[in-house]
């Protein structure tokens, strides 16, 4: 199955084959390795699914097609939801994920499709933060959401709503990986929220529509909040909290995981500082993020980030370079950086000596202004380095 979309009557088969009673991901997964297809599932005799390993009851629920009414309730839903499904065969199905020990074979998804390729940061905590949590989260998930990061996140209260809110704030991009089904709004209070997702990010779910919050949903859904993204930044939880659950997580599947510090008296505190002790990196602001990602994807966001500081506020391709011209700062942020190099440190003085009539000032600036784009870097010494 190549296709990028799937017929009405493949959407169906996949749908009764997700919600067949006592099958579980794993076993999905094993039978689509064999057979390929959800329909070819489907065609097999209970003699023959029992032969590839399933119980008879298991084997007699398929073969008898009763998944297929609720099958066919949950497509009508979808199409008057908007939703879309993503099964693990389209090509649309984040690549990260497919990767993990269990991907979900099915995943509902309304918004923007287009984020599932982006480079993503998880960014989790607890649903009772402190002043300083929601402060943290929301300067390093903004931050990060302007460096080019898409924010991923579980749209619980507490830090997960700061994280998603923060990113919307900046204009960035950001998904929420949800514990009920997509057309559940939950918490109620974060019904302004999910419209805005819906609009300018991303929601996702494995669970089927209408699914309620049950508890037991959301620690399955974390391995999909650390599975799409690149790493997991924790900002304060107990020490067996969700969001040490994703990061435990986040370490089986490979991703990097960062913390950030918090007071060695605050039980919100324990998870983070944990996680430092046990390897995490410590982070206390947007950099210590992005300096540890690989260099593939620090390269990509670099990119990103230099045609962005360069174009800024140009309304039309064909004037970006009159208008970068007619701003004095970021002309100069410009020439600094094709002046710049990557493996030789260059001192403010000999900079300010190399560029006449630009004042010790406005070459500050303009430096500030390229290490917050994350294009150069500051050494000790007041040395500055090109990033890449």
């Amino acid at each position: 199955m190549t296709t990028a979309t799937l017929t009405q009557d493949e959407q169906i088969h996949w749908l009764a084959l997700t919600g067949v009673p006592g099958l579980g991901t794993i076993t999905i997964l094993r039978l689509l390795e064999r057979f390929q297809a959800p329909a070819a599932i489907f065609r097999c005799s209970a003699s023959e699914l029992e032969s590839a390993g399933l119980s008879s009851s298991i084997a007699r629920s398929i073969s008898s097609g009763i998944a297929f009414e609720d099958a066919a309730e949950q497509h009508e839903l979808m199409i008057r939801g908007g939703v879309t499904l993503l099964a693990i065969h389209d090509p649309r199905y984040p690549a990260l994920l497919r990767e993990i020990f269990d991907p979900p074979p099915l995943l509902f998804a309304k918004g923007r499709l287009e984020l599932l390729e982006r480079h993503g940061i998880a960014v989790v905590g607890t649903r009772r933060p402190t002043p300083y949590g929601v402060a943290c989260a929301g300067r390093l998930a903004g931050d990060l959401a302007k460096a080019g990061l898409t924010i991923v996140s579980g749209m619980a209260r507490g830090v997960d709503t700061t994280a998603h809110q923060a990113a919307l704030e900046v204009n960035g991009d950001t998904i929420a990986v949800l514990g009920c089904g997509i057309d559940q709004i939950y918490p109620s209070e974060n019904r302004r929220l999910h419209e805005q997702i819906v609009s300018n990010g991303l929601m996702l779910s494995e669970f089927p529509m209408g699914s309620p919050a049950f508890p037991q949903n959301f620690p399955i859904r974390n391995r999909i909040i650390s599975g799409i993204s690149d790493g997991v930044l924790v900002i304060e939880g107990a020490q067996y909290s969700g969001s040490a659950i994703t990061a435990r997580l986040a370490g089986e599947q490979g991703r990097e995981i960062f913390a950030v510090p918090g007071n060695v008296t605050s039980k919100m505190s324990w998870g983070p500082n944990i996680l430092i002790k046990q390897g995490a990196k410590l982070v206390q602001e947007w950099t210590d993020v992005t300096n540890e990602l690989p260099a593939k994807v620090r390269r990509e966001l670099i990119l990103e980030g230099q045609q962005k500081i360069l174009l800024e506020g140009a309304t039309e391709p064909d004037d970006a370079a009159s208008r970068l011209d007619s701003d004095p700062l970021r002309a100069l942020a410009k020439k600094l950086l094709a002046k710049l190099e990557v493996d030789r440190p260059q001192q403010l003085e000999a900079l300010l000596e190399s560029f006449d009539g630009a004042s010790s000032s406005e070459m500050i600036a303009a430096l500030f202004d390229l290490e917050l784009s994350g294009l150069v870097r500051q050494l000790p010494g007041k040395n500055f380095v090109k990033v890449w």
